[in-house]
C-alpha cells in the first residue's frame, strides 16, 4: 500500500527476494535484487523460521508490547500452531472488547463533559467531540496503521471496508427492522460530503502520494462539514421558530427534514425507590470500594444469562478502567466526584500516560542515568493527590473538578491507542501466517471489529423507534473516520518522518475493488433514495444486504487470485 525502500537484509537473502521496505515517504528506487518479505517465513523449513523472524527487518514491529510473530514461530512448537492462532483470535476479540468498553464508558463521557465545560452547543459537540468518541477505535486504528509503511494497507482496508459495511449492511438492517422516511436534506448533505471524501482518497491512491496540502485538505473538509451541519441546523430551527411565531403550521417537507426525534417521556427514575430510609455518611473506604465496583447487583438480577456471561468477561476491563481513568459526569449533582478514587487517579493516571505513550519507551527512560521517569511521575502524583485529599471533602466536589475530564480523556485515549496498536500487530501477524494482504484483513476483521458496536447501537435505536437517528449516525460517523483517519494519519507521519509527502502504492487489484464498491454503493443510494421519495422499506434494505454479500465474495475471490487482471 505504501511505497517502501530496501532495508537491511536477513540471512536468507540469497534464496528469497521480495519488494523493498523503508521508512514511509522516502523517495528512493528499490534495489534490483530486493529484500525479504516477512510472509516468506511459511515457505522455509520449520527449524529456520524462528531465526528468520528475529533477523528479518520486515518482521519487526515498530510499536506494541508483544512480538506476536516471534511468539508464533519461536515459542510455540510447529504442531501447536493451530493453538497459537486460536489464542491470538481470542486475544483479538478481547482487544475489540477493550476498545468498545473504553470508548463507550470512559472516552465518550469525558468528551461529553469537556463539551459541557466549553459550553458547546449540542450540534457542534455531536459532530466533533462525540462523533470522535464514537469513532475512536477506527480513528486510532488508522493512526496506528499509518505509522508503519507495512500496515498502511490495514488503514485503507478498514476505513473503506467500514464505509461499505455501514452504508450497506448496517443501513439495510435499519430499513429492514423499521422502515422509515429519511430526512431528505441531511441525507443528501451527508452522502455528498462522504462521496467527496471517498473521491479524495481514490485520487490519492491513483496519484500514489499524499502531500501535506492534501492531508490538510482532508482535515479542512471535515471542518467545513462541521460548519455546514451547524448552519443547516440553525437555519432549520430559525425557520421552525418563524413558523411558530406567525402561527403557521410547518410544511411536511420541513418537518421531514428535522434531524431531531422526540424522546419518549414514559420514563421513570426507579432510583428513588432504592434510597435508604435513614441517611448515613459513607466512610472513605466505603466510597472507594463502591466506586471501584463495576457490577450493579440490581441490574445483574434482572438480566439474562448471556448478558451476565458477557459482563463477567468485561469485569476485568471495567475494573482496570475505573482504577486508571477518571470520569466526570455533569448530569450528576456531585459530577461523579469520588474523593478517594479521584485522588488515586492523580497517581495512577499519569503513570498510565507515560507507560502507554510509545509503548512505555518514555516511562522507563532514566533521567541522568539514575532515576526512571515513572518514579518521578509517581512521586509528583502522590504529592498532588495528598494535597487534594486533605483540601477537599467526600460530600462536595472541588471547583477544579472539571480538570479530571481532561485527565480522563487523555488516559482513555492512550488506552484505546495501546489496544489499537496490539490489534494492528495481531492482524499483520495473521496476515503473515495465512499469506493474506493487509487490505483484506482491514476490510474484514478490522472493519467488523471496529464497527460491530456501532452497528448494534444503530439496530437498537431502530428497534426502539428511532430509525432516522440511527440512519443519520451511519453516515455522520464514517465521514469523520475517513477524513480524520487519513488526514491526521498522513499528517502525523509527514511530521515524524520530516518528508514532503507520503508515498502510496495500491495493494494490487483488491484496493480498487474496495474503492469502486464503496463509490458504487454511494452512487446507488444517492440515486435510488430520492427516487423512492426517501421512503426506505424492507426491499431496499435487502438490496443493500445483497450488495454487501456480493462485495465480500468479489473481494475474497480477488484476494485469492480467482479474479485478476490479465497481463499483456
Amino acid at each position: 500500500m505504501v511505497e517502501t525502500v530496501s532495508g537491511a537484509r536477513g540471512p536468507f537473502t540469497g534464496a528469497h527476494t521480495g519488494p523493498q521496505f523503508s521508512a514511509l515517504g522516502v523517495n528512493q528506487t528499490p534495489m534490483e535484487d530486493g529484500s525479504i518479505q516477512c510472509r516468506e517465513v511459511c515457505g522455509l523449513n520449520v527449524s529456520d523460521r524462528c531465526d528468520f523472524i528475529r533477523t528479518t527487518p520486515d518482521c519487526h514491529s515498530q510499536g506494541g508490547y508483544l512480538n506476536y510473530l516471534e511468539g508464533i514461530f519461536c515459542h510455540f512448537p510447529p504442531n501447536l500452531l493451530p493453538l497459537a492462532i486460536t489464542l491470538y483470535a481470542f486475544w483479538l476479540l478481547y482487544l475489540f472488547l477493550i476498545l468498545g468498553v473504553t470508548a463507550a464508558k470512559f472516552f465518550c463521557p469525558n468528551l461529553s463533559a469537556i463539551s459541557t465545560v466549553l459550553k458547546l452547543s449540542h450540534n457542534v459537540a455531536g459532530v466533533t467531540f462525540l462523533a470522535f468518541g464514537n469513532g475512536a477505535p477506527d480513528i486510532f486504528s488508522a493512526l496506528v496503521a499509518f505509522s508503519d509503511p507495512r500496515t498502511a494497507g490495514l488503514a485503507f482496508g478498514a476505513l473503506f471496508g467500514a464505509g461499505v459495511l455501514v452504508t450497506t449492511a448496517v443501513a439495510g438492517g435499519i430499513a429492514i427492522l423499521r422502515p422509515f422516511t429519511a430526512a431528505s436534506r441531511p441525507f443528501l448533505r451527508d452522502i455528498v460530503f462522504y462521496m467527496v471524501a471517498v473521491y479524495l482518497a481514490f485520487t490519492a491512491l491513483y496519484l500514489g502520494r499524499v502531500t501535506l496540502a492534501w492531508a490538510l485538505a482532508y482535515l479542512g473538509l471535515y471542518v467545513f462539514y462541521v460548519v455546514t451541519v451547524v448552519l443547516c441546523t440553525w437555519i432549520y430551527r430559525w425557520q421552525r421558530k418563524r413558523s411558530l411565531v406567525y402561527s403557521m403550521p410547518g410544511t411536511p417537507e420541513m418537518l421531514s427534514d428535522s434531524e431531531e426525534e422526540p424522546v419518549s417521556s414514559n420514563s421513570y427514575d426507579y432510583s428513588e425507590e432504592y434510597r435508604p430510609l435513614l441517611f448515613y455518611q459513607e466512610t472513605t473506604v466505603q466510597i472507594l470500594a463502591r466506586a471501584l465496583n463495576p457490577l450493579d447487583y440490581r441490574k445483574w438480577r434482572s438480566k439474562s444469562v448471556c448478558w451476565r456471561a458477557l459482563k463477567v468477561v468485561k469485569l476485568p476491563v471495567e475494573f482496570l478502567m475505573l482504577l486508571t481513568v477518571p470520569v466526570v459526569d455533569p448530569d450528576k449533582e456531585d459530577g461523579n466526584w469520588k474523593r478517594p478514587l479521584n485522588c488515586l487517579h492523580l497517581v495512577i493516571s499519569p503513570l498510565v500516560l507515560i507507560l502507554t505513550l510509545q509503548s512505555g519507551a518514555y516511562g522507563v527512560y532514566d533521567i541522568g542515568g539514575l532515576v526512571p521517569v515513572w518514579v518521578i511521575v509517581v512521586i509528583a502524583g502522590t504529592a498532588v493527590a495528598a494535597v487534594t485529599f486533605f483540601a477537599t471533602s467526600n460530600s462536595e466536589p472541588p471547583r477544579l473538578h472539571w480538570l479530571f475530564a481532561f485527565l480522563g480523556f487523555l488516559t482513555s485515549a492512550l488506552w484505546i491507542n495501546a489496544a489499537a496498536t496490539e490489534v494492528v500487530n495481531i492482524l499483520r501477524s495473521l496476515g503473515v501466517v495465512f499469506r493474506l494482504s493487509n487490505t483484506v484483513l482491514g476490510l474484514t476483521l478490522l472493519a467488523w471489529g471496529n464497527s460491530i458496536g456501532d452497528a448494534f447501537s444503530d439496530f437498537t435505536l431502530a428497534r426502539q423507534g428511532y430509525p432516522r437517528m440511527a440512519f443519520s449516525a451511519c453516515f455522520g460517523g464514517i465521514i469523520l473516520n475517513l477524513l480524520v483517519g487519513v488526514g491526521l494519519g498522513c499528517l502525523l507521519q509527514i511530521s515524524r518522518s520530516h518528508v514532503a509527502e507520503v508515498k502510496l502504492e495500491p495493494d494490487g487489484l483488491l484496493v480498487w475493488v474496495l474503492a469502486g464498491a464503496l463509490g458504487l454503493s454511494l452512487v446507488c443510494s444517492l440515486v435510488s433514495v430520492p427516487l423512492q421519495c426517501f421512503q426506505l422499506n424492507k426491499v431496499y434494505g435487502f438490496c443493500l444486504l445483497l450488495f454487501y454479500v456480493n462485495f465480500l465474495v468479489v473481494a475474497l475471490l480477488t484476494e485469492f487470485g480467482v479474479i485478476h487482471l490479465k497481463s499483456a
